[in-house]
């Protein structure tokens, strides 16, 4: 059986769980030590058990946390080796392995078959995470898509997608000029219309489960978001689930 769920999604932390059989794998750590272990608790999972952290990228909401829980539990970090110029002053004492962001590789039961995308950090990754039967689709922090992080989506039974922002709120915001062009721009996040336009070219008979994840507090609603992707597929808001940034997302089971 595979299934995953989020400990929180959002600028403010990242991280998700991949698990089949005796395999747990988390994807990203943005928060502090304690904050993840009971996270992972109220999802039933003993931090100290996790096989690996795959780190997607060097930026705070998404490594911030992985040093730390890794050395206290002694848990393999795995990371481009981009990522790991980006950061390699943190990572004393902790088992490190580097990959290409084209190279798939395994954790347990578990492989994990990443890709590159664009966004503004050294050599940033998002993945396909697969038991051999079922595949999961995890991408966020990208700023536009491309053909390869399309073909490699393709055919996934579920999607965790970045709809980071509303453009009119993210217009309209306080945030300074250059700030909205970062994050509007092709190396910055996705936002409804685009994450929606592309799960409409993703989209197929087999797609079990889709997640809006890492939205914006500031410029996006979970009802936007919602309404965006299933407007995209055709279908009931209620088939769109949401992880948000505290409360994260329960475990979703892919048949």
């Amino acid at each position: 059986m595979l299934r995953f769920a989020s400990l929180g999604s959002g600028s403010e932390g990242n991280a998700l769980l991949v698990q089949s059989g005796a395999s747990t794998v988390m994807i990203d750590c943005g928060f502090g030590v304690r904050q993840a272990i009971d996270r992972c608790a109220r999802l039933g999972v003993d931090a100290a058990m996790l096989d690996a952290i795959v780190v997607t990228h060097e930026h705070g909401d998404h490594v911030g946390g992985v040093p730390r829980l890794a050395r206290r539990f002694d848990i393999p970090v795995w990371l481009t080796f981009g990522t790991l110029a980006a950061t390699e002053s943190r990572w004393d004492g902790c088992t490190l392995r580097g990959f290409d962001s084209h190279d798939p590789f395994a954790i347990g039961d578990l492989e994990v078959q990443p890709f590159p995308v664009p966004h503004d950090a050294r050599e940033p990754a998002q993945m396909v995470v697969t038991d051999g039967d079922r595949r999961v689709g995890v991408l966020t922090d990208v700023g536009e898509t491309t053909s390869f992080i399309e073909s490699s989506l393709r055919a996934c039974d579920a999607l965790f997608l970045e709809a980071n922002h509303c453009e009119d709120m993210l217009s309209a915001s306080s945030y300074p000029p250059s700030l909205k062009a970062r994050i509007a721009g092709r190396y910055g996040h996705l936002s409804n219309r685009v994450a929606a336009a592309l799960l409409a070219r993703l989209a197929h008979g087999g797609l079990q489960h889709v997640v809006a994840a890492h939205l914006s507090r500031e410029n996006n609603r979970p009802d936007l978001a919602r309404q965006a992707f299933a407007t995209a597929l055709g279908g009931n808001v209620e088939d769109i689930l949401v992880a948000s940034q505290d409360d994260g997302l329960d475990w979703v089971v892919v048949a």
